[in-house]
This record gives C-alpha cells, structure tokens and sequence, in this order.
C-alpha cells in the first residue's frame, strides 16, 4: 500500500490517496501531475535549512546566535515536519562540537527547532544539521540535506573556505558573509571529499517579505557545476539565499521491504544585505 501524501510540501494532498498496489514511474508522474493541476500548485524544491540570527559577529551584543533548522520551501513559506536531526553542531578551528539543547517549535502545525550559541572568540563557525532521512512517496526515494551556514566572529576572517568534513558540502569560493545583495557567490560542491561535476544547485531566496513571482519557473532559480564541482549565481535580493546541490548518494534506505534511493543534499545559506 502506498500513501501519496505531504506532496510538495504537505499540501498537494490535504486528504490522503489509497493505492493497491505500486504504480509504475509513469503512474506516479501522472498522478503527481494530475494533483497538481488539480490543486493549482506546483513541485517546489525542498530546503534544509540553517540560519543564525546573522552572519557576523561584531559586538558582544550579537554574540548570543539564535539559530533556526527548518525544512521547507523557502520562498513559498510553506513548511515540512523536521524531526529530530541526527545531528546539529558547529565546525571552528578545524573541530566539529555538537549543538545541544535543540527546542522543538511549531509553525502550521509542522515542526522546525531552534538553538542558542554563545560566541565566545574570534573565528569562523561553521553551522551544520544532518537530518533524519524524509521519505518523499511522490519521488519514490529518501531526502536528506545536509545544511551549512557560516558565520564571521570579531572580523576574523580565515576558514570560511575550508571543508567542515560533511559527507556533502558547498565550499565557498566567495566569502560568504558580509555579502551586498547583486553580489555574485561561487562555491564548489564536494561529495565524499571530491568535486562533484555536473550536478545540479537549486537556488531559493527565503521569501520573508511575501514577494510574488512572476511565474512557477522563478521560483526556484536552477545552475548545474562544471567539470571542476564549481557553480556561481548573482544574487538580486537582501535576505538569506539557499544553494542546494542534489546528489544521487551512493547508499540505500530500507522501507516496508523495500529499498530506495536517497537524494542527498548539500546545502548552504548566505546572508545577502543593502547599505544602511
């Protein structure tokens, strides 16, 4: 028995659809495609997503990071349940430490967390969670995204272009804090430690002002890494963008007797502002 359900964001099918048996790749495309059409929305990308109260630290008054993990479509606003993460921690000076005391929030009745962090010192924080593996039904596979944000403290300035030793990760080419909106970001997609060619990055701007886009294809801006794992884009808006690069990971997930495969996602989050 398959449940066609939480498509495209828990809202593609508010009331449940019962299959007898596994529809073939084909069936599943023209029913996501039928509910789509049927419910006027459309297959927006999914977003881990990890972001700090800022991106730099300049004064003890910013020192206490409020940090929110979510799993959403950012510029839609419309939520996913997170549970749990695997893991949450930040990589400085070349150690990872794991984040503790994760509070369980709820927007739309779906759950995200959120963290304190005291910054103490100088450095370069490399935020990251690994996720729980979420079973998407309509793609016949498991997400998982494996989110980043970096963070400048006390203008130290050295790291923010270091691996933090995720599974996958986007390392920036361009320091990606203290960052204009129409600035242009680089980084370069790592898979397993290697440079991952000719993968696709979505790209969403977390849409926290209600803004429109002028079509579905908008949305959600698409760039694919060269030969050497790098991509860039420009980014038009003041906020938080996400890059996600969507790997076919080399594992499989067991469910209900079966094996699917899992996309796995590098994600990375930075902060884009305006003078003041």
């Amino acid at each position: 028995m398959i449940y066609l359900k939480n498509l495209i964001n828990n809202k593609l099918c508010r009331d449940t659809i019962l299959f007898n048996k596994i529809p073939s790749k084909g069936a599943k495309m023209k029913i996501k495609s039928l509910a789509l059409m049927l419910l006027g929305v459309s297959a927006y990308a999914h977003f881990g997503m990890v972001v700090p109260s800022n991106s730099t630290v300049d004064d003890e008054k910013e020192a206490n990071l409020q940090i929110t993990y979510k799993f959403t479509h950012p510029f839609e606003g419309d939520m996913m349940n997170l549970v749990l993460p695997n893991e949450a921690g930040v990589f400085v000076n070349g150690k990872k430490e794991a984040i503790k005391g994760l509070k369980e929030l709820k927007e739309d009745k779906f759950s995200y967390f959120t963290a304190s962090y005291d910054v103490k010192e100088p450095g370069v924080y490399q935020f990251y969670m690994d996720p729980k593996p979420y079973f998407e039904p309509a793609e016949d596979k498991f997400i998982r995204h494996i989110t980043k944000t970096v963070v400048d403290a006390y203008g130290y300035g050295e790291g923010w272009d270091k691996p933090a030793g995720l599974k996958a990760e986007i390392v920036p080419l361009t320091r990606p804090y203290g960052l204009y909106k129409g600035n242009l970001f680089s980084g370069v997609v790592y898979y397993k430690g290697k440079p991952a060619k000719n993968v696709t990055v979505e790209v969403e701007y977390y849409n926290t002002k209600g803004l429109k886009a002028p079509s579905d294809a908008h949305v959600t801006q698409v760039v694919n890494t060269n030969e050497q794992g790098e991509f860039s884009f420009a980014m038009p808006l003041e906020g938080w963008w996400g890059f996600a690069a969507l790997i076919d990971d080399d594992q499989k997930i067991k469910h209900e007797g079966k094996e699917y495969p899992v996309e796995l996602g590098a994600v990375i989050w930075v902060q884009t502002k305006e003078y003041k």
